[in-house]
């Protein structure tokens, strides 16, 4: 167990990198490497877009695009159209994230910041973009002024929610995969790494875009 815990605090320490001088956390260098990597396949699977005779390709990516906006809108309504790019955006990056640990990268969500600024940025400022700053601070009081501490505390924690969720689950995937190596040191690691860093990656990605969905559909209001 010595050994578990040792792991356990390397892995929750947020190492520093050194880019030109500055001292930047290794979370926020894979991450921009993420999203270099991403901006570079948005390239270079757009360019020589057609409206008639269209590629094969084409072809599979507005498919992929249809689906995945029907979906968002389906949870969102035609209200919540405006943040399916950025829940695309977000889902993109979480997978990239999960997935990235096959190549030996520590993911960005290990980093309990990153989850967390992820949780912040995708539930409150729907709610506030909707019902504007005046009217996000009236709806604090709503029913009434005497449920004001309650709507506080419900806002406090859907983002912590869903930030922990996501942090725990990867950091569990962790404890998991130290605990079979320690009782079952050889071949049957590797099948159990694959499995936590592909399918239950893109598992909490999609657990992640659908819950935060569902708040913003909450924060936002429905559709009239």
């Amino acid at each position: 167990m010595n050994a578990l815990t040792a792991a356990l605090k390397e892995e929750l320490n947020v190492e520093m990198v050194s880019v030109f001088g500055l001292s930047i956390p290794e979370s926020v260098v894979v991450s921009w490497g993420i999203m270099a990597f991403l901006v570079l396949g948005s390239i270079l699977l757009t360019r020589n877009l057609r409206v008639e005779h269209i590629t094969k390709r084409q072809a599979v990516l507005e498919t992929v695009v249809t689906t995945i906006n029907d979906f968002f809108v389906g949870l969102l309504g035609e209200n919540g159209k405006r943040y399916v790019p950025y829940l695309v955006s977000v889902a993109l990056y979480i997978g990239c994230s999960n997935l990235i640990g096959v190549f030996g990268i520590k993911p960005p969500t290990k980093d309990l910041n990153v989850t967390a600024a992820l949780a912040l940025m995708s539930i409150e400022y729907a709610g506030i973009h909707a019902r504007g700053g005046l009217g996000f601070l009236k709806s604090l009081t709503a029913p009434t002024p005497i449920m004001t501490p309650m709507n506080i505390l419900e806002i406090a924690i859907r983002p912590t929610s869903l930030c922990m969720r996501l942090f725990g689950n990867v950091l569990g995937a962790f404890v998991i995969m130290e605990l079979i190596k320690l009782v079952v040191p050889v071949f049957v690691p590797a099948v159990f790494s694959l499995y936590f860093d592909l399918f239950d990656g893109l598992i909490q990605t999609y657990v992640f875009v659908f819950l935060t969905s569902l708040f913003m559909k909450e924060s936002i209001g429905d559709e009239e």
